[in-house]
């Protein structure tokens, strides 16, 4: 049996949730394009991952800038598409195919524009990846910058608040337990400053990178898209993994129109066999 498929069936007996697959279109893969892709990672040094909303719509999880997304149709008028919230959600393919990645060694560094906390929660190593948005499961200090979980500090939303930094500071609010400081969500809303040490790192890794590898992302928000097109412009290559087209389609060197999971799970079965 192959390693990638044990994983992913210890993972879900692990867990008692059962993984619910959006359907969405089918998609045609084409061995030579997973045979290729595999190729280039096996003769990467130093591959990066760059990951979008649309890497979690097979958990569940609507994306922004799709066909279907939710400022998609918030700019044609219309409802919000159906999505389920971050805590009835679970890692899928993609996400567990990305941990063992991580753990063969082959993928140096995650950048990740997503607030869904699954990759955290699929395996991925908090010092391996840079979350440019924050994570919906966070609360970070203004002061020191430390970052605690929810429950760590006993935020609790219907009676502290969102956490925005635009809002005022509530009373009741939790503070820092380091520096007495404010707390505040970690997620990065309109208009906040990104996160600095998300940012820096981000940074580094684009210019250590030989391959970069986008999933899911219509690279349309700003600045967080620009992270490939500065990898690309440093030498590595560029692999863009979306259903729809993206803002850096023409820089990259191959473009894949697929769901992601599909795809990377028939990617870890080519790297098994090779």
């Amino acid at each position: 049996m192959l390693v990638f498929r044990t994983i992913f069936k210890r993972y879900i007996l692990s867990n008692s949730k059962v993984i619910l697959l959006l359907k969405v279109k089918k998609i045609t893969l084409k061995k030579a394009e997973v045979s290729l892709v595999a190729e280039m990672i096996k003769k990467s040094e130093y591959l990066v991952v760059f990951t979008g909303a649309g890497i979690s719509t097979e958990s569940g999880l609507a994306d922004f800038r799709g066909k279907n997304g939710l400022w998609t149709r918030r700019d044609k008028g219309l409802p919000p598409p159906k999505s389920k919230h971050f805590d009835e959600v679970e890692p899928n393919h993609a996400h567990l195919a990305l941990v063992e990645l991580q753990n063969q060694g082959k993928m140096k560094f995650l950048i990740s524009q997503n607030v869904d906390n699954l990759h955290l929660q699929s395996g991925i190593k908090t010092n391996l990846i840079s979350e440019l948005h924050g994570n919906y499961k966070f609360i970070k200090c203004l002061e020191c910058d430390s970052r605690f979980s929810r429950d760590e500090v006993g935020w609790i939303r219907d009676i502290h608040g969102r956490g925005s930094r635009k809002e005022p500071q509530q009373p009741n609010q939790p503070i820092c337990e380091k520096c007495q400081g404010r707390l505040i969500s970690s997620v990065v809303d309109f208009n906040d400053p990104m996160p600095e040490k998300e940012v820096e790192l981000a940074k580094y890794h684009c210019f250590e990178c030989d391959l970069m590898i986008v999933i899911g992302s219509s690279l349309s928000v700003f600045p967080a898209a620009k992270y490939p097109k500065l990898a690309k412009d440093n030498g590595a290559k560029l692999i863009i993994i979306n259903i729809d087209p993206t803002r850096l389609d023409h820089l990259a060197d191959l473009n894949i129109k697929a769901k992601a999971g599909e795809f990377l799970l028939k990617l870890m079965q080519e790297l098994e066999n090779m």
